[in-house]
């Protein structure tokens, strides 16, 4: 019996049995995060920062210029978000895949073959515009995918995933770097950013592979009653008062409101945070790509570390407990602590603040059925779409001639305003069903063990008094 109990699924087992369309979004995951962070994080931002300091763009400073291409992609994604949602939850998934790689593409040749600030605008814009369409309808059809109840581990190791090949990334950008020239010029940038162009039109291969009917039917639909377990041991006011029903109706609204207001916050600091290593701490490029990388391994280890804490605190409690270090370890930076600070708490701040997203989106499908899901994840690509964008201009503004500490400090309230609608879900939310069942195999486990010592002590006891009466008989 404890050896049954004792044995292990190994992960090679693991990865055989899952779906198809399972694993072929942690391969897109794996190519298209590794092309992105080459190209589109620090290197875009360091770019279009040099390359607008030699342009005269409507008088605009270079930072400026900067929140402007990033609010580009935001605008599109905003005005198509929507009907990509709705077309998600009333089309097939896998068309929509396919017809968004045409416009993926488009962008990126933009980019490319672009010589001015209007070509970069363009190339943002038909970049939100492939997001709209990809982001509901490739995370609909990886939720449709994905057992509900134990949906955290399987978005934990997506993140993993998608974390190691953003830290991955930077690392080669640092090798390349070194045999390009470490130094800023935009001829260095753009080859550098070439690698990562090449290995994004490998994954946007990859999208017209996809297949709703390799989806799961019912296993996967939602079980939202399971999941509103009101805790009316916690006092929260007419929260613990609500029933199941009630509760899983509020859930969503809760977890999306909570996402943006941190979409708020981050938006106007992350295009940032670069241009802030290079301009106060003078970081050479080699430099802040492993700061970079550092920080998305960290992410992606922290992640299955919180869904393992999730199993036993639960889920919404270490999604507080994430942001909450986050916030922290961002009002730290906003002082402008020492280097040798500055660097493991940037790192901190990132992997915290990242750690919890799968924990959310588990809850959340596991909350939403399946025709709506579409929707649900446009309302979530709003958070990091319009809401990210747009607050980056406003951080590029406060940022101004480099007036970092405001910006930082301001993100910070936004933070905290953040962590309320996590506060309200912690009573409405129970333990996922996979810690459930965790729980009574050790119950059950503990309870076999006791029986078993019982009947040993029971089978001592007998044997003990048949001796003594034995040893009566002789004597």
């Amino acid at each position: 019996m404890t050896q049954k109990m004792n044995s292990r699924i190994t992960v090679k087992e693991v990865i055989r049995s899952m779906n198809y369309n399972v694993k072929l979004t942690f391969s897109f995951y794996a190519i298209s995060s590794l092309s992105r962070s080459m190209w589109m994080g620090s290197v875009l931002s360091l770019y279009i920062n040099i390359f607008a300091s030699g342009s005269d763009f409507f008088g605009l400073s270079e930072n400026e210029i900067l929140g402007i291409t990033s609010a580009a992609s935001g605008i599109t994604m905003t005005l198509f978000v929507f009907p990509a949602g709705y077309f998600a939850d009333k089309f097939r998934r896998d068309s929509i895949l396919r017809l968004s790689t045409f416009i993926g593409v488009a962008g990126l040749l933009f980019l490319i073959l672009g010589k001015s600030i209007v070509f970069i605008l363009v190339s943002m814009l038909l970049w939100g515009l492939f997001n709209a369409f990809v982001r509901p309808t490739l995370e609909s059809i990886f939720a449709d995918s994905v057992e509900s109840g134990y949906r955290s581990k399987i978005y934990s190791w997506a993140h993993l995933i998608r974390e190691v090949a953003m830290a991955i990334g930077p690392f080669l950008n640092i090798g390349l770097f070194a045999i390009i020239g470490n130094n800023y010029n935009l001829s260095v940038l753009r080859k550098v950013m070439g690698i990562g162009f090449a290995l994004s039109f490998v994954s946007i291969i990859l999208l017209f592979l996809f297949k709703d009917d390799r989806a799961l039917g019912k296993e996967s639909e939602a079980i939202a009653e399971e999941v509103a377990a009101v805790n009316q041991e916690i006092k929260l006011g007419r929260l613990t008062q609500l029933d199941s029903k009630k509760a899983a109706k509020l859930i969503p609204y809760l977890l999306i409101t909570g996402n943006v207001i941190i979409g708020i916050g981050a938006g106007m600091t992350i295009k940032y945070f670069p241009i802030f290593f290079k301009d106060i701490y003078l970081i050479s490029p080699i430099a802040i790509q492993g700061i970079m990388g550092g920080t998305s391994l960290a992410t992606g280890l922290l992640a299955v570390a919180s869904q393992k804490a999730s199993l036993k605190i639960g889920r919404v409690q270490t999604i507080f407990l994430a942001q909450y270090l986050a916030t922290a370890s961002l009002l730290v930076i906003a002082i402008y602590p020492p280097l040798g600070v500055l660097i493991p708490i940037f790192i901190i701040r990132g992997s915290f603040m990242n750690a919890a997203q799968p924990l959310s989106r588990s809850i959340l499908m596991d909350i939403i059925p399946k025709h709506n899901r579409g929707k649900w994840h446009s309302i979530g690509a709003i958070a990091w779409g319009l809401i990210w964008n747009v607050s980056a201009v406003v951080g590029g503004f406060l940022v101004g001639d480099n007036n970092y500490n405001l910006c930082f400090s301001i993100t910070t309230f936004i933070y905290i305003l953040g962590l309320v609608p996590i506060i309200l879900l912690i009573p409405l939310v129970g333990k996922e069903r996979e810690a459930l069942e965790r729980e009574r195999k050790v119950e059950n486990g503990s309870s076999l063990e006791l029986a078993e010592v019982e009947e040993n002590l029971t089978n001592t006891f007998e044997q003990s008094d048949v001796l003594i009466q034995e040893e009566k008989i002789e004597t």
